[in-house]
């Protein structure tokens, strides 16, 4: 036999190999964390302190790292600035930061510690994975010196960056991320100059990186799923729930579905600040979530998923959001149309004013059609459907098409839009479309109690989102959430559109 054959052979049974080694499914995990925080401070701590404190938070983190590997789970995910919290300026945060390198120099920090500068956070939590054969997913900061022959190099001498790692089951640095789409607060960091996509391979998958704010934007989060084709997204995030449409549980199970992949969801829990929400979330549903406003508690949470997805059976077909849409005339003609804010955002509005029904809606290009029937209308309970076509502005820019049924605070039309948790109303069926201009469109339906519903609604190919069986408990919202990214640098509409 020729070398050149036998390298093939060799080959060929080596990929034979990893391809038997590869698993069908996977176990993941997602710890919520409540984190210790520092005291609020202008003036930076000591290095010592800075890992006292952080060192807490890992002690807290590396009991749920234990625990999730004791039931199976291949990876976690923990929260981002679950290891030292947010209360921080520019200078206060630098005596926390390390110098995390590329993951190309084939690191373990856990084994050889001193091959670069003092890293006691990466080693430990390199040790974490290492002593407990589990990827470890986890959010610190990173600082890269710089000099005046760059000019954007800040004043200080040194970039700043919010920065995910992630160690493999043998501690080894695998991946780094930098966020790149930092919300307003977030004065103590640096975004890099160019957006990262980064990827990595496992025997269960190939996985994609980013944090919190990102997943409004098209890069990374769209690039990750539509250009690089992960099969799973890891996420860590310190979410601040907004309803209707922006709670953690409710639009990060939309994104999974929307964009057809696994979601890990592992945020802060801090409920003075409306954060909790966290979850392992696949394309046709969640697996498992938590959201808890009245207690201070953590939570581990581990399910399994399919580690790809898109090959699987119950893999969703491609949507043609808007092809259902544009296919019907308007429905039965509104008369009493009218105008509220949702988040900021002007909406247009018209009531449900019949148990059952059919309805449209329209704003600018977006008309938004609901066939509808409720297993019995509270008096008390007002719902409309609403349409919304239009950049956001406020705490960021981004254009959306939103279409949503929801339930209004109250009776009086002026509450339709503000936030709401529970319901009474019950429905038998529902069925949402609109015309959007959007491929990249992501279903919420949220029942009361601020609670999901999986299994219990699908969207067909032609862009409904319909009831799969009777929903089982009274219904806040069902939304279809559209992200026009092209659009995201349009001016801002002069004003509101009017209403006789």
């Amino acid at each position: 036999m020729l070398p050149s054959q036998t390298l093939l052979h060799t080959a060929v049974f080596a990929l034979t190999v990893l391809q038997a080694l590869a698993s069908d499914t996977f176990i993941a995990a997602v710890y919520e964390h409540a984190v210790i925080l520092p005291d609020a401070a202008d003036e930076p701590v000591s290095p010592e302190d800075a890992l006292a404190l952080m060192n807490k938070n890992m002690d807290v983190l590396e009991e749920a790292i234990k625990e999730a590997a004791q039931q199976g789970a291949h990876i976690i995910v923990t929260p981002e600035d679950g290891i030292y919290g947010w209360r921080f300026t520019r200078e206060a945060i630098y005596p926390y930061l390390e110098d995390i390198p590329d993951p190309a120099v084939n690191w373990i920090p856990c084994t050889d510690p001193t091959r670069f500068a003092r890293a006691p956070v990466q080693e430990r939590l390199s040790c974490m994975a290492r002593n407990n054969s589990i990827y470890v997913v986890a959010n610190i900061g990173d600082k890269k010196l710089c000099n005046s022959s760059d000019p954007s190099c800040p004043s200080d001498g040194h970039y700043q960056y919010n920065t995910n790692v992630v160690f493999d089951s043998e501690g080894k640095l695998v991946a780094r991320y930098h966020k790149y789409n930092l919300f307003m607060s977030e004065i103590q960091f640096n975004y890099p100059k160019e957006p990262e996509a980064i990827t990595f391979e496992t025997s269960f998958g190939k996985f994609g990186i980013f944090t919190c704010f990102d997943i409004l934007f098209r890069e990374p989060a769209v690039v990750l799923v539509s250009e690089l084709q992960v099969d799973t997204v890891l996420f860590p995030t310190a979410w601040m729930n907004v309803l209707p449409f922006l709670t953690a549980v409710e639009f990060h199970s939309a994104w999974a579905m929307g964009m057809g992949v696994n979601f890990l969801a592992a945020d802060t829990h801090y409920t003075n600040m409306s954060m909790t929400g966290s979850g392992i979330y696949a394309p046709d549903g969640a697996r498992t979530y938590y959201y808890n406003m009245k207690t201070e508690d953590g939570r581990l949470l581990v399910a399994e998923l399919d580690s790809h997805p898109r090959r699987s059976p119950a893999s969703l077909p491609a949507v043609n959001w808007s092809s259902y849409a544009l296919s019907v005339g308007r429905f039965s003609p509104n008369d009493h149309d009218f105008g509220g804010l949702i988040f900021h955002d002007w909406f247009t509005f018209t009531e449900l004013t019949k148990p059952g029904g059919n309805l449209t809606v329209c704003q600018k290009d977006l008309c938004c059609h609901l066939s509808y029937k409720m297993a019995g209308k509270q008096e008390d309970e007002v719902y409309v459907l609403g349409a919304f076509d239009g950049l956001h502005v406020v705490e960021g820019q981004y254009y959306l098409q939103i279409c949503t049924l929801l339930k209004c605070k109250s009776t009086d039309p002026s509450t339709c839009g503000k936030p709401v948790e529970t319901a009474q109303t019950k429905f038998e069926r529902f069925s949402l479309s609109g015309t959007f201009g959007t491929n990249y469109v992501f279903p919420e339906v949220l029942y009361s109690g601020v609670q999901l519903a999986p299994g219990e609604f699908e969207v067909l190919n032609d862009g409904r989102l319909i009831s799969k069986t009777r929903p089982t408990k009274p219904v806040v919202t069902v939304t279809l959430f559209g992200r026009w990214y092209e659009k995201d640098h349009l001016k801002q509409d002069p004003q509101p559109p009017a209403f006789p």
